[in-house]
């Protein structure tokens, strides 16, 4: 089958460099799609989320358009459950800020995780009323996309308020609009309770989500000291096959994102996926 691999990354895993260093950076691993979260890469171009004008959008849209980068994803990173309303309302004008310019980035979809009830780990995440919080945040991010013909992509997150794939899925049943996808982190599913029955956690992944998943984010995660950590891509211990058949025979041409890889593990893991993607 001769499907190639679609691997892309996180610009901000370049760090913060300027603008035509990380093009060039970009088009030398081969890269032609990125997830490119502007505050994350050039803050300075981004005061505050819903700061940014059209102009920012072209700016930088036109400079990766020019060099051959489509941008997969456009990343705003926000917290949408945070208790703080003042804060969770700042949190989506962000969001509706990157939707409504989407276009201008040339980028059809905005992504994020879904934050968290509390500043780090809580249990409190883990509550039905928590999850409400995510059902009622996201319902208001998708009447806005569907304005702008856009689409809103959510992520699970390791101890978010959405953190399992049934959770994921209750939430696409719940908000029931095409403008509603997944990005789908295999590492991000897994935890300390699970992680030994890995290939059953991402067999439920990729069965209850199937094509409702818009891309794969890409990386490996350890058992250390009681916790998972997140390494890069063939580093760790996630079963990568079945996730890279996925993405060859069920939903070819499907667009990786290569993340939590900082520049110096990029050519190894590009290696190892490839390799592995060519077995499966």
């Amino acid at each position: 089958m001769n499907i190639p691999l679609q691997l892309g990354v996180r610009a901000h895993d370049f760090g913060q460099i300027p603008l035509p260093e990380l093009i060039l950076k970009i088009q030398q691993y081969g890269f032609k799609h990125i997830q490119f979260a502007l505050a994350k890469s050039f803050p300075e171009s981004a005061p505050s989320l819903s700061s940014l004008s059209p102009g920012t959008a072209d700016y930088f849209g036109e400079a990766f358009r020019q060099a051959g980068i489509r941008i997969a994803v456009l990343g705003c990173y926000v917290n949408i459950v945070d208790t703080d309303l003042s804060k969770r309302a700042e949190a989506l004008s962000g969001f509706g800020t990157h939707l409504r310019l989407a276009r201008d980035f040339g980028a059809s979809m905005v992504g994020t995780e879904t934050g968290s009830i509390g500043q780090g780990y809580t249990t409190d995440n883990f509550t039905d009323e928590a999850f409400e919080q995510v059902v009622a945040s996201v319902r208001m991010m998708v009447a806005e996309a569907e304005r702008f013909g856009v689409t809103v992509g959510i992520e699970a997150g390791l101890n978010h308020p959405l953190y399992t794939a049934r959770l994921t899925r209750r939430l696409l049943d719940l908000v029931p609009s095409s403008n509603l996808q997944i990005i789908l982190d295999c590492a991000n599913l897994m935890r300390p309770d699970n992680y030994k029955e890995q290939e059953a956690v991402i067999d439920e992944a990729l069965t209850l989500l199937g094509d409702r998943v818009a891309v794969i984010h890409l990386k490996d995660f350890v058992f250390k000291d009681g916790q998972i950590r997140i390494v890069p891509a063939g580093q760790g211990c996630l079963s990568f096959a079945p996730i890279l058949r996925y993405m060859k025979y069920q939903r070819p041409h499907i667009q990786g994102i290569l993340e939590s890889t900082p520049e110096e593990h990029l050519e190894g893991s590009m290696a190892y996926l490839k390799r592995l993607y060519d077995e499966v």
